[in-house]
C-alpha cells in the first residue's frame, strides 16, 4: 500500500456503505484498494484516523481562484457595479505573475482546507495550472471566453482555449474546460464555437448564467426571452454545461437545464454578499438538476471554504422556504463531494469505496465545537470549519498532513502573494486599497 488510513469514521457517500466506524482505508497507485474494519500488511505512509471523520475530498466547482488577490479590496457593491468600477480596471493590469501567485495562494488556502479539486475560470490559464500542479491539487481550468470588443477579440481567445485544450491533453491533474463567460459578455456565434470547440475535444462547458435579476431583466427586453430559454433556442444546453449560479431560473428553465443533463454549480455566499439572491436549490433538485456547490471568487465571499458553503446552502433553503427539514446536512454534504465530481464529469470520485479515485480528506472531530461526536453528518455541515481538516489525499498522494501542507511552504506563498498583490494594485493606481505591511 502507498497509504493506510486507520480506525477513522468513514462517511463514504455510497448508498450501499453508509457511515462505517472504526474503517480503514487502503490507497495504491491513486485508488482506493480497499475499505475494511481491519486491512493488514505494510504501508509507506500511514494516517492515523482515531478521533476523526474521513470523507470523499471536497470539490469547488466555481472559483476565479487567482482573485485571491483582490480579497477585501472591494466589498458591499452589487455586482455589475463591483465589476465595472472596481474588478475590471484592476483586472486589466494583470500579468502572468499575478495569476500564478494569486492560484498558488489559493491552492494552499483550498487544500489546507479540505478542498481536492477545483473548477476555475481565469485568465493566463498555464500559470493557473503551473500552480495546482506544482500544489498537487486537482484543477479544472477555463480560459474565460467574451467578444464584447467585437468578432476578433472572439475569434483570439477561441485560439487560447483550443492551445490550452491540446497543451494539458495528458495532464494527470489539470483538465481544461471551455469557458465562454455569459451569454450577455458573448455573441450567438461564440456561444456556438464554444460548443464546437468542447465537442471536438470532448470537454465540458463552464459558464455563468442569469446570476442577477438584471441580467435576466435584460434578456427580457431585449431577446423577448431568459437566458436559459436564449441558450436552449441556440442549441448550446447539454449535458456537457454546467451553470455557474443559476439564481434565477424559472420552472420553465429548471426543466429544460433538468431535460438536457446540464448542471448547476450554487455559489450561496457569493450570491449573498453581492445581494444577487438566494437559488431555490431544493426546486432544481426535485426538478432532477445535478446542483454541486461552489465558493465563487475570494474577491466576492472573501473566503475558499466549502463547510461554510455547505452550511450557508443548508440554512438559506431552510428560512427562505420556511421548512426546517429542507435541505438536510446529508444532502449539503452530497453537494459538496459526489455532485461536484458528477458536475466536473469525474467518474468513480466523491465517495469512498474500492475502485474510486484517492481524494479523500480526514477531519478532526477531537476539538470544542465538534464534541460530543453525536452525528458526524451533522457535525461536518453544521459545525466543521476548514481549519478543523488535519490530513488530504488527492490522487493517492498525501498533499496536507496535520493540518499542514506538504506541497508548498506556505510562508513563501502568503509573501509572494503579497508582493504581487501590491505590484498589481499600485500599478492600477490603486495602492491604497492593501492595508498591510510592506514586503521584504
Amino acid at each position: 500500500m502507498d497509504v493506510l488510513i486507520k480506525g477513522g469514521t468513514l462517511v463514504t457517500m455510497d448508498r450501499e456503505q453508509g457511515i462505517l466506524k472504526n474503517f480503514s482505508v487502503a490507497v495504491e497507485d491513486g485508488r482506493i484498494v480497499e475499505v475494511a474494519e481491519r486491512i493488514p500488511g505494510e504501508a509507506d505512509f500511514v494516517i492515523d484516523a482515531r478521533g476523526k471523520v474521513v470523507i470523499p475530498g471536497l470539490v469547488n466547482t466555481h472559483t476565479h481562484a487567482a482573485m485571491t488577490l483582490f480579497r477585501g479590496a472591494a466589498d458591499d457593491l452589487p455586482l455589475h457595479r463591483w465589476l465595472q468600477e472596481e474588478i475590471w480596471p484592476v483586472e486589466a493590469k494583470l500579468k502572468p505573475q499575478h495569476v500564478y501567485a494569486g492560484t498558488l495562494l489559493a491552492c494552499l488556502e483550498m487544500l489546507t482546507s479540505g478542498i481536492t479539486c477545483f473548477n476555475d475560470m481565469y485568465f493566463y490559464l498555464e500559470e493557473a495550472a503551473r500552480a495546482a500542479e506544482e500544489a498537487g491539487m486537482r484543477a479544472v481550468l477555463s480560459y474565460p471566453l467574451l467578444d464584447v470588443a467585437g468578432e476578433e477579440q472572439g475569434r483570439e481567445l477561441l485560439k487560447v482555449a483550443e492551445n490550452g485544450l491540446r497543451r494539458f491533453r495528458d495532464s494527470e491533474l489539470v483538465r481544461v474546460f471551455v469557458g465562454p463567460h455569459a451569454p450577455y459578455t458573448c455573441s450567438e456565434e461564440l456561444l456556438l464555437s464554444a460548443v464546437e470547440l468542447a465537442e471536438k475535444y470532448e470537454t465540458r462547458i463552464h459558464i455563468h448564467v442569469s446570476e442577477t435579476r438584471e441580467e435576466v431583466e435584460r434578456f427580457l427586453r431585449e431577446k423577448g426571452m431568459r437566458p436559459v430559454e436564449y441558450l436552449e433556442s441556440i442549441g448550446f444546453l447539454s449535458d456537457r454545461v454546467l451553470i455557474a449560479h443559476g439564481v434565477h431560473l424559472s420552472r420553465e428553465e429548471q426543466k429544460l437545464v433538468s431535460s438536457r443533463g446540464a448542471k448547476i454549480s450554487h455559489n450561496p455566499v457569493s450570491n449573498m454578499k453581492l445581494g444577487a439572491g438566494v437559488a431555490p436549490v431544493t426546486e432544481y433538485i426535485r426538478a432532477g438538476i445535478t446542483v454541486a456547490l461552489g465558493t465563487d471568487g475570494a474577491a466576492s465571499n472573501n473566503v475558499l471554504d466549502m463547510f461554510q458553503e455547505m452550511k450557508t446552502c443548508a440554512l438559506l433553503q431552510k428560512v427562505t422556504s420556511g421548512d426546517a427539514s429542507a435541505l438536510p446536512a446529508v444532502e449539503a454534504l452530497k453537494l459538496a463531494t459526489l455532485n461536484g465530481a458528477m458536475a466536473l464529469g469525474m467518474h468513480n470520485a466523491g465517495v469512498i469505496r474500492s475502485g474510486a479515485v484517492a481524494d479523500i480528506t480526514v477531519v478532526n472531530m477531537r476539538r470544542p465545537h465538534l464534541t460530543p461526536l453525536s452525528n458526524p453528518v451533522s457535525h461536518l455541515v453544521y459545525a466543521a470549519k476548514g481549519s478543523d481538516v488535519s490530513d488530504v489525499l488527492v490522487n493517492g498522494r498525501v498533499v496536507v498532513q496535520n493540518g499542514r501542507c506538504r506541497t508548498l511552504d506556505a510562508e513563501e506563498v502568503e509573501r509572494f502573494a503579497l508582493k504581487q498583490a501590491r505590484e498589481l494594485f499600485e500599478s492600477a493606481g490603486r495602492g491604497d486599497r492593501l492595508f498591510t505591511e510592506e514586503v521584504s
